[in-house]
């Protein structure tokens, strides 16, 4: 039976990685992601697009076709570990946070902390802590949850589990987690094993698959064990019940729409949604 503790979204991502082979616009990705029978969008400020200034407008788009804004999530030029780049990241966790604020429960989902210049790794940890630790304060005062998304892509800081265990070690402990299960999975961890360690920290899940290769997969066709995944998030404290399904597989590069709508029906046919 279908456990309604569970909301699904999609990320915005799969459109995103086309870099310029990707030419339409947000209302384009609010129309697919309704189509392929989701309940939610998360967003990237790098696909917001007309609505970054206009966040009533974009909650009416979301309105009309039925969808809720699960998480807004923003990068940084300077990998929210460049001392110089403090006060950007601060100021765009500001901007961003003021917009998700008109989405009643939505998250401001920051990226990973990545090293953008030479020097000592755990040095770059440090800033990157304290910049998360001053992010969630900002938005506190919003009235929105801010959480940490790490990465398993190029140059990132937040890798394996000694990367999660020091930067979670040193860092607030009021600041989230998104874990994200392909990421986790390709950093040579266990998405179980690492979520009930740091479940306290757990605010929503991105859901994703890869080969046991570390390439990314098709939802079901890879090594993550969704289901495992979804019971172990339904216990952390402050899950809010949202499950956003990414996908970056060359699957998805072909056909962004098909390749959401085929990853919706593979949770219905495990039973969920």
């Amino acid at each position: 039976m279908a456990d309604r503790t569970f909301r699904f979204g999609c990320q915005t991502f799969t459109w995103e990685m086309l870099g310029d082979g990707w030419t339409g616009g947000p209302d384009d990705l609010v129309e697919a992601i309704a189509a392929a029978g989701y309940e939610g969008i998360e967003i990237t400020d790098t696909m917001i697009g007309h609505y970054a200034d206009r966040p009533a407008d974009f909650a009416r788009r979301l309105d009309e076709a039925g969808l809720a804004l699960a998480a807004f999530a923003f990068g940084s030029k300077g990998g929210f570990s460049e001392p110089s780049l403090v006060d950007d990241d601060l100021e765009a966790c500001r901007r961003w946070c003021a917009f998700a604020a008109h989405f009643p429960g939505a998250v401001a989902s920051m990226g990973s902390a990545t090293a953008m210049s030479p020097g000592a790794r755990d040095d770059k940890l440090k800033v990157a802590a304290d910049i998360y630790a001053r992010a969630t304060e900002i938005g506190r005062a919003e009235g929105v949850d801010v959480a940490v998304h790490p990465s398993s892509h190029h140059d990132t800081l937040l890798y394996d589990r000694s990367d999660y265990d020091r930067l979670f070690d040193i860092m607030d402990a009021s600041v989230g987690w998104v874990p994200d299960t392909g990421h986790i999975l390709r950093g040579g961890q266990d998405p179980v094993e690492a979520m009930i360690r740091h479940r306290a920290r757990i605010r929503y899940v991105h859901l994703k698959d890869v080969t046991r290769q570390g390439d990314w997969a098709m939802m079901g066709e890879g090594v993550c064990d969704t289901r495992a995944i979804l019971e172990t998030a339904a216990g952390a404290p402050r899950f809010n019940g949202w499950v956003v399904v990414e996908e970056e597989s060359e699957t998805a590069g072909r056909d962004p729409a098909d390749a959401i709508h085929r990853n919706r029906e593979t949770l219905r046919a495990i039973d969920f949604g």
